[in-house]
This record gives structure tokens, C-alpha cells and sequence, in this order.
């Protein structure tokens, strides 16, 4: 599907690198799931990364503050040389993980446009420990070329729910790749520019050999809503609202809050920002001129309580129904200043993240307990995803016509829906792969390849200081604790005679409630009993030997009794 070079393709033609060998692909994050997004392109050692990013954890990751990409590749092998990093937009999911892993990186250097530059530096503030960054402005759609060994970078603009959020299209001795990120194509964005789609087309005309492409909604039909849609529906609770409005959203979502301060001056509203990390991005977004907000709008929280109700919109943190958020401290009545009152209007304007359905929905609950209107994605378009719908992704193919396909960002069946869509256009099936994690592709100037090497990636946690030592035994533990719960055992046996020197002690938490299962707890005490004196019978004591059966047996025999699995914990000491 290669086009005919014209004169128009000059944009990257005329830098088009001569040569051929090997470029590798390898995606340390972002496929077969949602976050943890980097990529690294490597030609004979030298490396590329793409976006460092952090994945939020889920039910099966209890206690856990993130998840990071695993570096394991590039720290084990000294020959290779990180010529850079760029960063395609200012979503944790594609920077959070820079302050945990730039420095096992010796710090590379750092490529970002304005917007996703403030944003992490001001969050680098939060890890003093770590040297200052540099960080290099990307110009967007100009004729500036970056050149980082043997590649040439160009940027391109493209729409998503974050301004300044930007395409890569990188020249490479085996070809001309293009990096399709986040993206959908919204042509009323109202704070954003639309993408310029005959810019795409020149940049790409001549011949672009691979396309990498998000997949984060390849099995929605249709087109992504425009925010124009999103700021029509919003006024209509706006021009009714009675009372105070809360409108809950993702702290990076520079649009809604764009949005949110011009409803709210034109219904004569004042706006308090509450949230640190919401009120840290609203101050870039304004420095940099994204949000336009009259001098008087804005309010302090405590000045909200003096004005009349109809007059107050709070913008917040917490549509996802974490503990710590603005949100939840409203509805558990924790909040230092707010409280939710009788007609106020709650508007949830972001979708549901996959695992915190429950969290969302019991917050609802609470919410309209407490006599507020709840308004949702689900009633009424009041949220749209930054993420093209299949007719964004078709325009994407079409604009760019490439000769390889590589779907990227999404779980493993969005991913082959994406390849899927791809054929439909025209690719052959040959020159699609379907890739996974740590999984490397290989691209020449004649083909492409999904090969069978695979680099670590398995999960690195963060929890609190802890990076990387909570693993997948731990993890287990937690998972089993949140489950059945644990069961304690302590045996204080007898130096001389081997035997318990009085009745075992049982600690029961998120098993059985002690009280309520006498009779279990006083078969578990004299099988104890038992157990011990067979243990120092067969020879001299071994506490280790001792725990592990009463681990065993009183395991199997809790199972017996209650068909579930808690942690038997025995404390076996020696008097």
C-alpha cells in the first residue's frame, strides 16, 4: 500500500536514512492491558523510548500504590545506549513512572512538549532525592527535525482528552515508522485544535512502512464524541441546577475543567477547585494559556460555604471512587469544609476505569442517599473518551496508508479487533502483527517479524517507599488475606517435656468471627495439642518441623470444616 513519492511528501522523504539490518520493537508495557505504556525501538543497540508510563492496580492487587514498566533489558545490558525519551502527552499512564525509573536509566535525556514538561517536573518535586531533569520543548508541526543516532523524530499533533498530545513520525535505516498514541480525531474539540488531517497526509505521503496505532476502543463502532457534544449536554444541567454543583472528573482532563469555569460564568456561578493534584494541573493549564478563567471566578473552598447555593460549582477529584479523593471524603462526611446537602447536583464526568465499577456505583448510592442528583456517562453524554472510536482508527489507516500494521495500547482482544480493522482497509494479514508484552518485533526494509524472544516484563510494584520488593508471593499473601483471611496459631511448647505448656492461643481476622465458632476453635486448639506432642515425640524439637505440619493440618482440616482457605500463621515458641 505504499504510495507514489510526490512533491508533497517532502515533509520526511527528503530525510529519509539509507541502510537496512534489523530494527527491533519492543513493547515493555501497554499491551494486553490498559497503562504502563513504553515502547523501545533499538537499531544495533542504540534505543529509542517512547512515553514511560504507570499502570493504576486493580482487585488483584491489593495494597498496591502503582505499577511500573520492568527496565530489566536495558539495566542488564551495558552495551546498550538510550539516545532519548519521548513523551506523547501528560497522562500518568505515559509518565508516571519517569520518577521511578529514570535514574536506573542515568538519566537520558528527556523530550516533551510544554505542557506534559510542567507537569512532570512538578511532580519530580515530590522525589527530592532524585536529580533535576532536563527536559527538551517538542515542537509540534514545524519543520524541526530531532536526530538521535540513527533515527530522525518528527512530531504531529493529534487530539485526545489532554491538550498538546502528539504522534511521532520517526525516520529509521529499515524504513519510516509512524507512532499513533492516544488519539481520536475531534473536529470541535473547543479547548484543543482539531488534528490537521492534510498535514498527516503530507508528513505521511511517500510511504510510511509501519504504523503503530492505539487500540484502547477498537470494538466501539462509530466515531468518538466530540467535546462539543460533551459542553451541550453539560449546559443543559447547568441551566437547571438548583443548587450547588460538584463536578467530579479526572485531574488531567484540562478540557472539562475548561468547560466547567465557562458554564459556570455563564450561569453567574463561582468556582472552587478542590483537589492537590486538580489544582496543580489547572495552575499549569492556565500559565500555559489552555484554561481561561475570569480574574473574580475563582474562590477559596471556605468562601464557597458563604455564598448561596446556586451561585457554587466545586470541581473535584474522586469519579473513580477512591478512598482518599475529594469525593469520598464528601459523601463519609470527613471533608474540613464541605458537606453534601439536599439538591446537589453531582455530575460523574469520566467513564468507570475497569475495576472500579463497585467503588463507583456504592459511591452513587451514597451520594443520592444523601439527596444529590447524580447525573452519569450513562444517562447522558456528559464524558468522552480521548480514545478514537473504529471510524477514527479507519481515517488514521486511511490517512497514513502503511505497508506493516502494529495495533498497540489495549488488551489483547482490542488489539486483534484492531488488526482485524486494519485488514478490512487493505493490509495484508502477513504485514499485521499482533504483539505481546515484552515480545519483540523485528522490522526490515522487506518484512516484518513476531518473533519468539521475549524481554522481562513482569509487574514492578510500588507500594508507598517500596519499589520492586513486593513480588509475586507477596502479592499471593495479600490476595489470599483479602480472600479467607489469616488464622493464627501460638503453641508455647514445654523445653522438657515437649508438650504445650497450656492451651493454644487463636487469633481469627477476616475468617470466622471467634465468638460466633467456639466449637471450631476448640477442635483447632486440641488437634494443636495433639499435633505438637506427635511432633517432639518423633524427635527433639524442631520448631520449623512443628509449624510446617500445624500449617498442613490445620489447614486441611479448616478447609474440611468451612470450605475456604485462610493463612494459617503458626507461632510455635519454646519455653
Amino acid at each position: 500500500m505504499r504510495k507514489r513519492t510526490t512533491s508533497r511528501s517532502r515533509l520526511l522523504q527528503k530525510t529519509t536514512l539509507k541502510g537496512g539490518g534489523i530494527l527491533k520493537i519492543i513493547p515493555l508495557g501497554g499491551l494486553e492491558e490498559v497503562g504502563r505504556n513504553m515502547t523501545l525501538l533499538e537499531y544495533e543497540n542504540q534505543i529509542l523510548i517512547v512515553d514511560m508510563g504507570l499502570q493504576f492496580p486493580d482487585e488483584n492487587t491489593p495494597g498496591i500504590d502503582f505499577i511500573i514498566p520492568n527496565i530489566e533489558y536495558l539495566t542488564t545490558h551495558p552495551e546498550k545506549k538510550i539516545l532519548g525519551v519521548f513523551i506523547t502527552h501528560a497522562h500518568y499512564d505515559h509518565i508516571g513512572a519517569i520518577p521511578y525509573l529514570i535514574d536506573k536509566l542515568n538519566y537520558p535525556p528527556l523530550y516533551a512538549t510544554p505542557l506534559a514538561k510542567a507537569i512532570i517536573l512538578k511532580r519530580q518535586e515530590d522525589f527530592s532525592h532524585l536529580k533535576k531533569l532536563h527536559i527538551e520543548n517538542l515542537q509540534v508541526n514545524s519543520k524541526k527535525f530531532y536526530e538521535l543516532g540513527p533515527f530522525r523524530i518528527k512530531t504531529f499533533h493529534l487530539n485526545h482528552n489532554i491538550p498538546e498530545t502528539i504522534g511521532l513520525a520517526i525516520n529509521s535505516p529499515v524504513g519510516r515508522i509512524f507512532y499513533a498514541t492516544d488519539y481520536k480525531f475531534d473536529f470541535q474539540p473547543l479547548v484543543d485544535r482539531p488534528a490537521n488531517l492534510s498535514y498527516i497526509a503530507n508528513l505521511a505521503n511517500g510511504g510510511i512502512d509501519l504504523l503503530l496505532s492505539d487500540s484502547t476502543y477498537a470494538d466501539t463502532p462509530g466515531h468518538s464524541l466530540s467535546e462539543k457534544v460533551i459542553m451541550d449536554n453539560l449546559e443543559k444541567i447547568f441551566a437547571t441546577a438548583k443548587s450547588r454543583i460538584f463536578l467530579a472528573t479526572f485531574a488531567s482532563l484540562i478540557s472539562r475543567l475548561q468547560q466547567a469555569i465557562w458554564l459556570s460564568e455563564k450561569y453567574n456561578r463561582k468556582v472552587a477547585i478542590e483537589g492537590r493534584t486538580m489544582r496543580t494541573n489547572f495552575k499549569i493549564a492556565q500559565k500555559l494559556g489552555y484554561i481561561k478563567v475570569n480574574k473574580d471566578t475563582l474562590i477559596n473552598v471556605k468562601d464557597a460555604r458563604r455564598l448561596p447555593p446556586r451561585r457554587v460549582t466545586i470541581l473535584c477529584t474522586g469519579a473513580q471512587g477512591e478512598p482518599e479523593a475529594v469525593l469520598m471524603k464528601l459523601v463519609n462526611r470527613e471533608h474540613k469544609y464541605l458537606r453534601i446537602e439536599k439538591g446537589d447536583t453531582i455530575i460523574f464526568s469520566s467513564s468507570t476505569v475497569p475495576g472500579n465499577e463497585l467503588a463507583v456505583q456504592n459511591l452513587k448510592d451514597n451520594l443520592a442517599k444523601q439527596g444529590a442528583e447524580v447525573y452519569h456517562y450513562k444517562m447522558l453524554d456528559i464524558h468522552a473518551s480521548g480514545h478514537g472510536y473504529q471510524e477514527d482508527l479507519k481515517l488514521m489507516i486511511n490517512l497514513v496508508h502503511p505497508r506493516f500494521f502494529m495495533p498497540i495500547h489495549g488488551y489483547y482482544s482490542l488489539l486483534k479487533a484492531h488488526a482485524q480493522i486494519a485488514e478490512s482497509m487493505g493490509i495484508a494479514p502477513s504485514h499485521i502483527v499482533v504483539a505481546s508484552n515484552g515480545q519483540i518485533v523485528e522490522l526490515t526494509r522487506d518484512n516484518i517479524r513476531l518473533t519468539q524472544k521475549f524481554v522481562p516484563t513482569n509487574y514492578i510494584m510500588v507500594d508507598g517507599l517500596g519499589v520492586g520488593d513486593v513480588g509475586e508471593v507477596v502479592l499471593r499473601d495479600r490476595q489470599t488475606l483479602s480472600k479467607d483471611g489469616i488464622f493464627i496459631i501460638i503453641a508455647l511448647v514445654d523445653k522438657k517435656t515437649g508438650l504445650l505448656h497450656n492451651e493454644a492461643e487463636i487469633i481469627s481476622r477476616g475468617f470466622v468471627y471467634m465468638k460466633e465458632s467456639k466449637d471450631l476453635i476448640q477442635k483447632t486448639k486440641k488437634m494443636t495439642q495433639e499435633i505438637v506432642a506427635r511432633c517432639t515425640k518423633r524427635q527433639s524439637f524442631n520448631d520449623a518441623y512443628i509449624r510446617n505440619t500445624l500449617r498442613d493440618e490445620i489447614g486441611m482440616f479448616l478447609f474440611q470444616q468451612t470450605k475456604r482457605r485462610p493463612m494459617v500463621l503458626p507461632v510455635v515458641i519454646e519455653i
